[in-house]
């Protein structure tokens, strides 16, 4: 045989054996997917707002934190990127030598900020600029009572359709006008000491309110953690009753209650290990009607940083506590105070109106995603995203997503695709829903929009995370 012969067959036998690059269609890509038993919405758009793709496109589906895309859209729209929150202290009193002679009123403004993470996580960055504000004005001790004031929200501190049990767990705290640290308590176990021993805790903040049962065990180094928190309901009392491999390390943080006086509780704390305050408080207060402030005082203000950065930290973060603080203060700003979750759900549905969903197929119980109840279809969250594409905040929308590979809920992922630091999307997860949507570039250089929901599955979410990365990398390949 000639080499031209056998150059030709070699050739058709590679023809033969060789795997296709993608698969003809989508619908055969997902077919030959496991998690069968789910049910599977996609729905691909090409930059001018087309459908491409598309299976399942109108089925009802649960979106898990998808839903935050729709809430900080309109956040975007309504409020801009450049709209702040300014916490002001407020008082009546007098300046005694160096001792301020009255009690300071504290008015939460529904800044999610006053805490460490957009400030190098010093989570006392807020409180350590009120103090030196304080010093600028000469005081030096404060003899006066704490006092918040909470009108900006209503008393709603849950939405509706929230879990009992995600209500220990800082992905499930409550929602205030005046609140700190993200209104969870920041907990470390050190599971150091001998098998059978209690293993050994710290906490912050270290407040008379929070009440700590440890009933925690250490167990053998080759045992899995087994892990146990509960807080009981309305008040801040935590049992702890995990099982920890020895020299096992476990950080969590940990819902409280009333997060209006673990502010002042807190700031108290601050003050009097700075010396300003020598005893403390008894009662903390607090006010949920406004007062007229026009008689008071100034003693110390913040001013939270612009929108854009906390919406960037509430996509690629996956926060729940922030996007329901800016929820209700949407509702607040455009609606009336007090700001409810039900004002801020109305003006987000008509915002996504705005843009051309079908908003009989957006149910919605909160911002975030968290809460049962919550259905919509993949056709109209990408809609929302092709629509955000003409949107004058779209570039600070589009840099609030996760980039694959790289940072956010998307840095363990795609790691060695295609799609690493091409990709941008926002993850969505509860309970055996799994979604993932957003924009990336194709091969041949088109923006992609997508929308994938995996729902009702069961077994391990990384296997479902491999499906939707085979079916990006086909749609990447094929576009």
């Amino acid at each position: 045989m000639n080499s031209k012969v056998r150059n030709i067959l070699v050739s058709l036998i590679l023809i033969f054996v060789a795997k296709p690059t993608f698969a003809q269609s989508l619908d055969e890509v997902i077919s030959q997917l496991p998690n069968q038993e789910a049910l599977w919405s996609v729905t691909i758009r090409a930059e001018d707002g087309t459908i491409l793709e598309s299976l399942n496109s109108k089925k009802l589906i649960v979106p898990a934190s998808n839903q935050k895309l729709y809430t900080t859209a309109a956040v975007l729209d309504r409020l801009g990127s450049d709209f702040k929150y300014t916490t002001n202290i407020y008082s009546q009193g007098e300046l005694v030598d160096s001792t301020w002679d009255g009690n300071l009123i504290i008015r939460g403004s529904g800044d999610p900020t006053i805490s460490g993470f957009l400030y190098d996580d010093d989570r006392e960055f807020v409180f350590k600029s009120f103090l030196n504000q304080f010093r600028a004005k000469g005081i030096t001790t404060i003899n006066g009572e704490l006092i918040a004031e909470t009108s900006y929200f209503d008393q709603d501190v849950y939405p509706k359709g929230w879990d009992w049990y995600d209500l220990n767990f800082y992905y499930g705290v409550q929602i205030n006008a005046l609140s700190f640290n993200n209104n969870a308590f920041d907990l470390e176990v050190f599971a150091d000491g001998k098998v059978g021993d209690t293993p050994r805790i710290d906490w912050y903040p270290k407040i008379d309110a929070i009440e700590i049962v440890n009933n925690q065990t250490i167990v053998e180094p080759e045992k899995k953690y087994d892990e146990y928190y509960r807080r009981m309901m309305g008040r801040n009392h935590f049992t702890l009753a995990s099982d920890l491999p020895q020299g096992y390390y476990e950080t969590e943080a940990l819902s409280i209650d009333g997060g209006d006086l673990f502010f002042l509780e807190s700031f108290e704390e601050f003050l009097i290990r700075n010396e300003v305050r020598t005893k403390k408080q008894e009662v903390f207060i607090s006010q949920t009607l406004p007062t007229d402030y026009s008689d008071y005082q100034i003693l110390a203000t913040h001013t939270s940083k612009p929108l854009a950065e906390l919406i960037k930290w509430a996509n690629k973060e996956s926060d729940n506590f922030y996007v329901e603080m800016l929820l209700k203060t949407l509702a607040a700003e455009k609606k009336g105070t007090p700001g409810s979750f039900d004002n801020g759900i109305s003006e987000v549905r008509n915002f996504l109106a705005e843009q051309k969903l079908d908003t009989n197929f957006v149910l919605m119980n909160d911002g975030s995603g968290l809460a049962a109840g919550n259905f919509t279809t993949t056709e109209n969250i990408s809609q929302l995203l092709s629509s955000m594409q003409k949107h004058k905040e779209f570039e600070v929308y589009y840099n609030s997503l996760p980039i694959a590979g790289i940072d956010g809920s998307l840095s363990y992922r795609f790691k060695t695709s295609p799609l690493a630091n091409n990709l941008r999307g926002k993850t969505g997860y509860v309970g055996g829903m799994r979604t993932l949507t957003g924009y990336f570039v194709s091969k041949s250089g088109k923006m992609i929009t997508y929308s994938i929901a995996t729902n009702n599955f069961t077994g391990k979410v990384s296997v479902v995370d491999a499906s939707h990365q085979q079916i990006l990398e086909y749609l990447y390949a094929k576009y």
